[in-house]
């Protein structure tokens, strides 16, 4: 009988946050599956825990997930975890996760820490039902470029993780391609020096970046940005947001102050 692949969330940052069912599912699994052997070790030190351990981390992912698909089929138990929080997202896990639907092998997941829905927490959004995750920039500004292009006008806040090296950066290339914003940086998320700093794009500054980051950028305000667009791109992009084409039209036309009607005939064809 196959075994079974656990995806185990791991504290980002203050190591009492484990859960009881983490502490469990890594004692009793044949193997562990790791980004870093060093930072799991620490882990797993703390709470006396010896296991196995196979090294399995971005630039060794498929090569990783075959032989631990192999040892799952063979019936052995794996838990997956990485550097801290959930694996898959932002970090490795989803190319071993795909493999294992694909081989209708048994995965489960031990929920655990996320520094994305933490930092929306912390950062005490009001106005809004959601927000779009996207992870961490491209390096090359052309991917950038090409990365946030789809986001320009989404009326929910964009969510990014930042390095400390890339902040300054990420948060100018974003105030030129996105227009001056409200933004909160949050920082060291569970750690000593967890903060929030509630700021602009335009005004961003942030004295030698330490730890590691995420930066939610609210939508622009109102729907000026929005009249930039032609009128059918305006009405397609409320559709792609999940309104009907008759309500993405009576939208259009509020945000540009004209006739219903004259926002209808410019999208007849889709």
């Amino acid at each position: 009988m196959a075994g079974t692949l656990y995806i185990v969330g791991t504290p980002i940052g203050n190591l009492q946050d484990i859960t009881l069912r983490a502490l469990e599912t890594l004692k009793s699994v044949d193997f562990i599956a790791c980004e870093d052997t060093r930072v799991t070790l620490k882990l797993l030190n703390a709470f006396e825990i010896k296991k196995p351990l196979i090294s399995y981390y971005k630039q060794k992912e498929r090569e990783g997930t075959q032989k631990i698909t192999a040892l799952i089929a063979d019936g052995k138990s794996v838990a997956l975890v990485t550097d801290a929080g959930m694996p898959a997202i932002s970090d490795p896990g989803a190319v071993l996760v795909a493999e294992c639907r694909r081989q209708c092998l048994r995965v489960e997941v031990v929920p655990g820490p996320s520094a994305v829905v933490s930092a929306v927490a912390l950062a005490g959004i009001t106005q809004t039902t959601g927000f779009t995750f996207l992870g961490f920039l491209p390096e090359k500004t052309k991917d950038k470029k090409e990365f946030v292009k789809d986001f320009t006008f989404s009326p929910q806040p964009l969510v990014f993780y930042c390095s400390p090296h890339n902040l300054i950066a990420d948060a100018r290339f974003l105030a030129d391609e996105l227009g001056d914003r409200k933004a909160f940086v949050v920082k060291e998320i569970t750690k000593m020096y967890e903060g929030v700093t509630e700021t602009t794009l335009g005004a961003f500054d942030v004295a030698e970046p330490r730890g590691e980051y995420v930066l939610i950028v609210m939508p622009a305000e109102g729907g000026n940005a929005l009249n930039r667009l032609s009128v059918q791109e305006h009405v397609r992009h409320y559709m792609q947001s999940g309104l009907t084409k008759k309500d993405a039209i009576k939208k259009t036309a509020s945000d540009r102050n004209i006739d219903k009607n004259s926002v209808y005939t410019e999208v007849l064809d889709f």
